[in-house]
């Protein structure tokens, strides 16, 4: 592979199968996020039940839970260019069935349906997508690569939302929304298909030492088990976004066009805050900036919580998710560096079981807290236990406090 500059911040981008692979991501990420803000205000318009938000996110976790061990075996094991492409097919069938559902306008358990089997494509799909990364792109430009491909998901969140909520303005439906998303993932399926073929590295055995390979990698390496299990507690306590549709209802009173709006404020932050970071050679005090995001990220989640103002609130927004960016370039750029080619599926498999137990639990437990309680207790304590938590963390892994680079690995992180 060419050699790459850290500091020529372009310069992935003269690698095709990046651009194939970063162009595909764009789109499926425009999808997701448009889907995401009609689910929840379809389901919150037919049920007005913070609870049945909250079976959103139980029911795409159920398959991730089912199923991340035997993918992540899956993608070291078979060519994971296929393994993307088939993922992007269940995801486009997913599609459809939503669109059905509405047009129909069939009980709300077909749409959790749905959604649990767009859940299970996408737990197959982000550990091909994560594994195929290293193997196009040279060691030294991960982590430039990792921010640049962070920050087109985050420009696709920010277009998605807003998009989706002026769609359902205007039509009074979800339909629409998922109509253009079956359509976004076919192109998304026809560019995972020019990608160069990426057969495994890895062997073929299909042992149970094999299988919970990635488990035990992250269990052995310090600091990969500090950045995912912190970056999940985070999430799982501090994340607002599940209740979104309660604020823009009842709360700031900005209707669906709002809601759209709310939900892409967070990917503004992030696509600025990768831009920052995409321009700036690789930190040398990762793991203090890591823990500093995180904090951040909780404090602002909390003024959230109580803001009654929609600018303040849209504000607020922006700024946890140029904070939670940082944290998940960190995060997946130590993945990618601490893990060796033949373990990378297995692992990115974990990490991903992780990020989605973070979204999908979290959306549950803030649902179940708002239900008992009210929506701004649900997400006030959360920011409040999300600070907490960072002061713990820096006691219990020492070895993240101490991490320097990211893109050089060090050995006192082991």
């Amino acid at each position: 592979m060419t050699k790459t500059s850290s500091h020529q911040p372009y310069a992935v981008f003269r690698i095709p199968d990046f651009r194939l692979l970063i162009a595909m991501q764009a789109i499926t990420s425009l999808a997701s996020q448009m889907q995401a803000v009609a689910v929840g205000w379809q389901i919150y318009e037919r049920t007005g039940s913070a609870l049945s938000l909250a079976w959103i996110g139980l029911a795409q976790i159920a398959p991730v839970l089912l199923l991340f061990l035997p993918a992540g075996q899956w993608v070291d094991r078979h060519d994971r260019r296929n393994l993307l492409s088939l993922s992007l097919a269940i995801s486009a069938a997913a599609a459809a069935a939503l669109a059905y559902a509405s047009f129909a306008e069939a009980s709300v358990g077909w749409i959790y349906l749905a959604c649990a089997a767009g859940s299970a494509a996408q737990t197959l799909s982000r550990p091909a997508r994560s594994a195929i990364l290293p193997n196009i792109v040279p060691t030294a430009a991960l982590g430039n690569a990792v921010t640049w491909n962070s920050g087109t998901f985050q420009f696709a969140a920010i277009v998605g939302p807003a998009v989706a909520g002026l769609l359902i303005m205007a039509s009074g439906q979800a339909l629409t929304v998922y109509e253009i998303n079956f359509a976004l993932i076919m192109v998304a399926l026809f560019l995972s298909s020019r990608i160069r073929p990426q057969p495994p590295s890895g062997s073929s055995e299909r042992t149970l030492k094999h299988l919970f390979g990635g488990i035990l990698h992250v269990w052995n390496t310090q600091v990969i088990l500090a950045v995912i299990s912190m970056d999940l507690l985070a999430v799982l306590f501090g994340g607002a976004t599940a209740l979104l549709p309660v604020y823009a209802k009842d709360i700031l009173m900005v209707g669906p066009g709002g809601l759209g709006w709310l939900t892409a404020a967070p990917a503004v932050g992030a696509v600025a805050m990768a831009l920052i970071m995409g321009h700036l050679p690789p930190s040398r005090n990762a793991g203090r900036t890591f823990l500093l995001a995180v904090a951040g990220f909780g404090a602002a989640t909390v003024i959230f919580g109580w803001s009654t103002n929609y600018w303040l609130s849209l504000t607020v927004l922006v700024a946890i998710g140029a904070l939670d960016n940082i944290s998940v370039i960190t995060r997946q750029t130590i993945v990618q560096v601490y893990t060796p080619d033949e373990l990378r599926g297995r692992v990115s498999s974990v990490n991903n079981v992780f990020v989605s137990s973070s979204n999908e639990l979290g959306a549950f437990e803030s649902g179940t807290v708002a239900a008992l309680t009210n929506p701004v207790f649900a997400v006030v304590s959360g920011g409040f236990a999300t600070v907490l938590l960072v002061i713990v963390g820096a006691k219990v892994f020492p070895d993240l406090r101490k991490l320097r680079s990211l893109t050089e690995r060090q050995d006192s992180a082991r």
